[in-house]
């Protein structure tokens, strides 16, 4: 294939449909049973795989890539409704971080693929993923649960002994009529002040993360010329091992921060807080306490995680001819930035309500999609700069644009993170769950 072909399967073929087909499956999976989504999912985009492998033409290898692209949207919906639905809220922000961590090693996995390549050449590669599909695809019917009927929602499902929860859903519901269906439910979203901020937020995190992913890689190989072979390897262990470390723990000291919270305004409430510690720990609780609940405490990892990775990603792009030093900070990078979606996904659900999950999701991917743009961007500026520079190498330029791009990025995304922590969480603008149980303890 051509450059601008190979260009053109790598991004529009895949992500257009996925991210048109993942708002059509976030309405589904608020619906219908969860496992028939997930499972024709699996065996459609492993069919598309296999079709690839046995492409006689372009044209073949195309199409089939653009109906994989819509087959995988229907997995992320189902999968964060079904999570939603199953696990306690207080672990939420942990189970939805071990599900998306499978991106990073997935990630890993497709660096090394190459080798994988490289002995049995492209139709062999996707023969082999197209046969882990098919394994998937089994697995996934024999451990998935049946879900039945997914038109009838029961808010305990998530919030367990949340009556104002249940009530709030059913005040949705009457005000689409009692139809949740797509367009209804989307409004209904994107009217919520703090899903706004959040999604803003994400877009511009997701700019980062796809700018990092896709030109990372043309970058350390021109910084580092001599050590190609050296960073594929290394790249897959940072993102693999790195970004999956960071996930994870990132859900699980999320969900530790919103049981923090919660312990913290009930003995408040119930006059038991003895505000023990040293001035300076007394001072940071009363702060958090006063600015965050149990749900928008966990916004704080997306928020310092982006920050604490403007000076690792800086630095990775800037460590001279120090091969060494650029991968350490690149594994610093990850291992701060990649926190974030666990908590921002569990945020997200608390704030829709459990009828609409499947939607909020789908927004959510496309929101991902839109992001796609901001690595376009990136390489009509760097080859319009490398043209007209007559000082600065083709990789000092794009290190400049990458500096530039991704930290703007990081910083803006926890500026927003943070305004959506104190955002309203109603759908008419009207006090979040902070000012809630800011006007019942002033009750007391």
């Amino acid at each position: 294939f051509t450059k601008s072909q190979y260009g053109l399967l790598a991004s529009t073929a895949f992500t257009f449909l996925f991210a048109f087909s993942s708002l059509i499956a976030g309405s589904l999976a608020d619906k219908y049973d969860r496992k028939l989504l997930t499972l024709s999912s699996c065996l459609v985009w492993t069919l598309a795989t296999l079709a690839q492998s046995q492409a006689q033409t372009y044209d073949e290898v195309l199409i089939a890539r653009v109906v994989m692209g819509g087959a995988c949207a229907f997995a992320a919906p189902a999968a964060y409704t079904l999570i939603a639905d199953k696990i306690s809220k207080d672990k939420l922000a942990f189970a939805n971080s071990l599900y998306g961590s499978g991106v990073y090693l997935g990630g890993a996995l497709a660096s090394l693929s190459l080798l994988l390549d490289n002995n049995m050449g492209w139709r062999g590669t996707l023969g082999v993923i197209g046969g882990f599909g098919v394994a998937a695809t089994i697995v996934s019917g024999i451990l998935l649960p049946s879900d039945g009927d997914r038109n009838i929602v029961v808010d305990a499902a998530l919030n367990g002994d949340d009556a104002s929860s249940s009530s709030s859903t059913t005040q949705q519901q009457s005000e689409d009529g009692g139809e949740n269906n797509l367009f209804s439910s989307a409004g209904q979203i994107l009217s919520i002040p703090r899903v706004q901020f959040i999604f803003v937020a994400s877009f511009l995190r997701f700019c980062s993360g796809l700018m990092i992913g896709v030109w990372a890689a043309p970058y350390f190989k021109q910084a580092f010329p001599d050590d190609a072979a050296q960073y594929a390897v290394v790249n897959a262990f940072i993102v693999g091992g790195m970004g999956m470390t960071s996930g994870i723990l990132g859900g699980y000291i999320a969900d530790g921060l919103g049981s923090w919270v919660k312990k913290s305004n009930e003995e408040a409430l119930s006059g038991a807080d003895t505000e023990e510690g040293t001035p300076s720990s007394t001072v940071m609780t009363s702060i958090l306490r006063d600015n965050f609940d149990e749900e928008t405490i966990r916004l704080l990892l997306p928020i310092v995680g982006s920050l604490l990775a403007i000076p690792a990603w800086y630095q990775a792009t800037h460590a001279g001819t120090n091969f060494e030093a650029s991968m350490f900070w690149l594994g610093v990078e990850y291992l701060v930035a990649e926190c974030w979606f666990g908590p921002t996904i569990a945020v997200l659900q608390s704030s829709v309500g459990a009828s609409r999950t499947g939607t909020a999701q789908g927004l959510f991917v496309l929101t991902g999609a839109f992001a796609n743009s901001a690595p376009t961007l990136l390489g009509w500026i760097y080859g319009n700069k490398v043209i007209d520079s007559t000082t600065s190498s083709s990789s000092e330029v794009l290190a400049g644009l990458l500096s530039v791009g991704v930290c703007a990025g990081y910083l803006l995304s926890s500026v927003f993170f943070l305004v959506s922590a104190s955002a309203s969480a109603s759908a008419n603008g009207g006090g979040g769950l902070r000012r809630v149980a800011q006007d019942t303890k002033d009750d007391e």
